[in-house]
């Protein structure tokens, strides 16, 4: 499947803070009809694996609006205009988690949802954590976020994931990771 879909119309449905949702008629290769696709574009984004010790690791408890409730999960966030995938990661830590990481190292990337969103999400473990100093810049969450952090062990984690505690991907998928 070398041939590249010829884009026949492409029209911006809503532009958001977040992301795009594009609406797209296509003729996608091997196929001779044409197809609608929609697409969410989104920038990119982080997760982070802030773990205090070898052993365990931060994770934070927010309420998701489109799920209803409160989740467990991994501090992440979008990479802003302008920032590089580490320097997102950093910015996370320090808002997410109120702290300063010594050492930021890329674990991998994935795309969370290829089927309808252009997102990509890269992976960090964030290790020599510290509480922010006099010589810091102060920490801004998100207007929506009101977050409860709390500290794990690994093995933990991974029995959240599996009793279906923690249902999000991205923290299942970091596990893999470590």
């Amino acid at each position: 499947m070398s041939d590249k879909p010829h884009i026949l119309d492409s029209h911006v449905a809503y532009d958001g803070r977040i992301f795009q949702a594009v609406v797209e008629r296509v003729r996608l290769p091997g196929r001779d009809r044409e197809s609608q696709v929609e697409i969410v574009r989104h920038e990119g984004s982080v997760a982070i694996a802030a773990m205090p010790t070898g052993n365990s690791m931060l994770l934070v408890r927010q309420y998701r609006h489109p799920t209803g409730g409160e989740l467990w999960e991994l501090p992440a966030g979008s990479i802003d205009p302008g920032e590089n995938a580490e320097t997102a990661a950093r910015r996370e830590c320090h808002e997410e988690l109120g702290m300063i990481a010594g050492r930021a190292e890329r674990l991998g990337e994935a795309w969370p949802l290829p089927g309808y969103c252009t997102e990509y999400m890269t992976f960090f473990r964030m290790t020599d954590l510290r509480a922010p100093g006099a010589g810091d810049a102060k920490a801004n969450q998100d207007e929506d976020e009101q977050i409860e952090s709390q500290v794990f062990t690994l093995e933990q984690v991974r029995e959240m994931v599996r009793d279906g505690e923690i249902k999000d991907m991205k923290t299942a998928a970091v596990l893999a990771l470590l």
